[in-house]
């Protein structure tokens, strides 16, 4: 009698705890692979890559075919992921320390933070007021000396070797050594609640991997990535097996994901290690295949198992942990809390798609062109920052990027492009400026001649080195010095006298705009670096049945003549080459004015470039 009204007291004692005060804090394991491919593994398809380990946790979570990285390059999507804040709005569009300029660019590198910026909190921070112990392994690649992971709220921090040698007990890029540490993590903290960040080094190149794990993968496209493939998928089963035998696996948040695409080129002296088809490109490419990853979370009696194709972005994963650990999500927040669609039964349906966004305005060292990227259902806008072209694609009918359908759907582009501009202003994202130091001849062979966004792979990696060693060099040639010059006149900056036509100050507009009158003219005033003959582009919008008025643009040194084109809509820019200027070395003058008004109203007009030619 006694014991029984001890548990009935006991009952009622508890009975008035919140529920939540009952439960357990989750623990949060992120394995993250470094360059790893959308179609690496096994479970998203792979057929010549030996993964069980992965295969096995996708089998008892969940798959997202529709997962993207924040950003196609390594620093960028890091800090996404960590922060739950935009790379833009963080000014961290680009590995540390970035592609340096060069002359085969047309537009300058935008400037970057070279660490995380201070007072931006991290998943640890953000956990710490609940008592988890964390630890950074591996990877970090946001700052160095005073802004290691300790210096953002990590516990410990072990970096270990990323090339300690292909037959190295550690693994050929580190891996197995990191799991070691992660594993004694794990160990070491069981009694509390903890996050383990554990971003190996494994499968970015250079490539190493014992000789016998080669041999064991001969067939495969590159044997020596699919052994390092398969070696991360051993790293990875250390550390699920750590949390089996050690009771936890039922209450551990387990997230497994690349931070950006695999490498589809040639790179140091690696021919390509991955392909990433039927995704277009790779690593440091807006295209499918450069932000696309392989994404799975595991949640045992709590997520079901299953397949998701909702779009989400690994930045969505801060507030979904901060969600679950029942802590504050950052503050500002650019990504969302995926709870409702991981564990709702039936999650809410949205009125509207997700928009997504993506601001990369640099070039890449695998062929990426700076770039802006808008996703809307299953809608894809990509801007090209080099000369303002928008190229439109429906993912659900083209998940290869291969019809540009822009010209069909310009009142879509229009709208896209407005969110896109909307969304840049809204995070403080730099703007982009041309290279008065321009080489055309530098550009062509590094992005004309040899267009590695379309390249198609062979049956083996080796086969393909020869067709990319041209492109290769070209791409490596560091020179800063071209013989030609390039200019941005920014409808932002130009002089107005008009009584009707404006710039469009709207966060969605980047325009002038209302030219309804022929009297309507702008100017700009600007610097010319070098003396010459320029070729003139105009990044011109014009509705449907507006076009033919005819519009001259004066310097000093003379004038040229064009006739609007329409474009479907006034906010569909399509850039055209009209014609010649001569310009001096220095100050110069060029206007912008009406000769005849065909229709109501005459265009929208973004941008004048200006290109030496001789």
């Amino acid at each position: 009698m006694p014991r029984l009204l001890f548990s009935l007291f006991l009952g009622a004692l508890l009975s008035l705890v919140p529920a939540s005060a009952q439960e357990t804090p989750p623990n949060f394991v992120i394995l993250f692979a470094d360059d790893l491919g959308i179609n690496d593994l096994g479970c998203f398809g792979r057929k010549d890559q030996n993964t069980p380990n992965l295969d096995k946790l996708a089998a008892e979570g969940a798959r997202f075919t529709q997962a993207y990285a924040a950003a196609s390059v390594c620093s960028p999507s890091r800090a996404g992921l960590l922060s739950g804040q935009s790379p833009a709005r963080l000014k961290i569009t680009t590995f540390l320390t970035g592609r340096s300029d060069r002359a085969s660019h047309r537009v300058l590198a935008a400037p970057i933070n070279l660490h995380l910026p201070d007072g931006v909190q991290t998943i640890a921070q953000l956990l710490k007021p609940k008592g988890y112990a964390s630890a950074a392994v591996g990877k970090w690649h946001l700052g160095g000396k005073g802004h290691q992971p300790t210096d953002h709220g990590f516990d410990e921090y072990f970096a270990g070797k990323p090339n300690p040698g292909a037959e190295s007990p550690q693994g050929g890029k580190g891996e197995l050594g990191h799991a070691d540490y992660a594993v004694k993590f794990i160990e070491r903290n069981k009694a509390k609640p903890f996050f383990l960040y554990l971003a190996f080094d494994n499968p970015h190149i250079p490539l190493a991997a014992p000789a016998k794990g080669i041999e064991a993968n001969a067939k495969s496209f590159h044997p020596t990535y699919a052994a390092l493939v398969e070696s991360l998928d051993v790293a990875c089963g250390r550390v699920l097996k750590a949390l089996e035998d050690n009771g936890l696996s039922k209450n551990t948040f387990v997230v497994f994901a690349s931070d950006n695409g695999g490498v589809h080129i040639s790179e140091l002296k690696e021919s390509p290690a991955t392909f990433n088809a039927p995704s277009r490109a790779g690593k440091g490419f807006l295209y499918e295949g450069g932000i696309r990853t392989p994404l799975i979370i595991r949640y045992p009696g709590r997520l079901a198992v299953r397949e998701i194709a909702e779009p989400v972005v690994l930045g969505d994963l801060c507030p979904t942990i901060c969600a679950l650990a029942k802590v504050p999500a950052p503050t500002p927040l650019d990504f969302q809390d995926l709870s409702p669609l991981l564990f709702d039964s039936k999650p809410p349906a949205e009125a509207k798609p997700r928009v997504l966004f993506w601001h990369q305005p640099h070039y890449m060292n695998q062929g990426g062109k700076p770039g802006g990227v808008v996703r809307e259902g299953d809608w894809k806008l990509i801007e090209q920052y080099e000369d303002g072209s928008l190229e439109l694609y429906n993912l659900a009918k083209d998940p290869g990027e291969t019809t540009d359908v822009a010209a069909t759907e310009p009142n879509r582009v229009a709208a896209l492009r407005g969110k896109l501009e909307a969304w840049r202003r809204s995070v403080g994202a730099e703007a982009i400026k041309a290279n008065p130091n321009f080489g055309r001849a530098l550009w062509e062979d590094c992005f004309v001649k040899t267009d590695v966004s379309q390249l198609k792979a062979l049956p083996t990696s080796e086969a393909m080195r020869p067709l990319l060693a041209g492109w290769r060099k070209a791409m490596d040639n560091a020179s800063t010095e071209g013989t030609n010059a390039l200019i941005f006149l920014e409808a932002r900056d130009a002089q107005v006298k008009a009584t009707k036509m404006k710039y469009e100050e709207p966060p969605h507009k980047d325009t002038l705009g209302f030219w309804v009158n022929a009297e309507d003219t702008a100017t700009w005033t600007f610097q010319a670096p070098k003396a010459g003959t320029y070729r003139v582009t105009v990044l011109q919008g014009c509705g449907k049945g507006n076009g033919g008025s005819v519009v001259a643009l004066d310097t000093r040194q003379g004038s040229c003549e064009f006739t609007v084109e329409e474009t479907g809509h006034f906010q569909r820019f399509v850039p055209r080459e009209v014609g010649k200027l001569t310009l001096v070395a220095g100050e110069n003058a060029l206007t912008v004015r009406p000769v005849k008004k065909a229709k109501s109203a005459i265009m929208d007009l973004r941008r004048v470039i200006l290109e030496r030619v001789d």
